[in-house]
C-alpha cells in the first residue's frame, strides 16, 4: 500500500512567518552600520578594502532578502491553495455517501 501524502499547512505558514520576521529585522540592520569610519581603521588601503567588502556584502544581503521574500510568498500561496482545494473537495464529497437516514454509513 502506498504511503499517504500529507501537507502540514501549519508548518508551511510557520515557515513563511519566520522568514517574514527575519526580513523585518534585516530592514533595520544594514551592513553599512557595521562599516567603521576610515579614521577608525588606521590604514587607508585596509579601510578601502573593508568599505568595498561591506558594499558588496550589502548587495548580496539585499539580493538574498528578495529571494527569501519570494520563498515566503510561495509558502503562503501553497498553504492557501491547499486549504482552498481541501475545502472544495470536502464540499464536493460531503453528502455523497449517506444512508437513507442521512447519516454517513462509514461512521461508527
Amino acid at each position: 500500500m502506498a504511503d499517504e501524502f500529507k501537507v502540514d499547512l501549519a508548518a508551511l505558514e510557520k515557515a513563511a512567518s519566520g522568514i517574514t520576521g527575519t526580513l523585518v529585522k534585516l530592514r533595520f540592520r544594514k551592513v553599512s552600520d557595521l562599516d567603521p569610519r576610515k579614521e577608525e581603521i588606521g590604514h587607508s588601503h585596509l579601510a578601502d578594502v573593508l568599505e568595498s567588502f561591506c558594499t558588496r556584502w550589502e548587495i548580496g544581503v539585499e539580493n538574498l532578502a528578495k529571494d527569501v521574500a519570494q520563498v515566503s510568498q510561495r509558502l503562503n500561496a501553497s498553504a492557501k491553495a491547499y486549504r482552498e482545494i481541501d475545502g472544495h473537495i470536502t464540499g464536493q464529497l460531503g453528502g455523497t455517501v449517506t444512508s437513507a437516514d442521512g447519516k454517513d454509513p462509514g461512521v461508527r
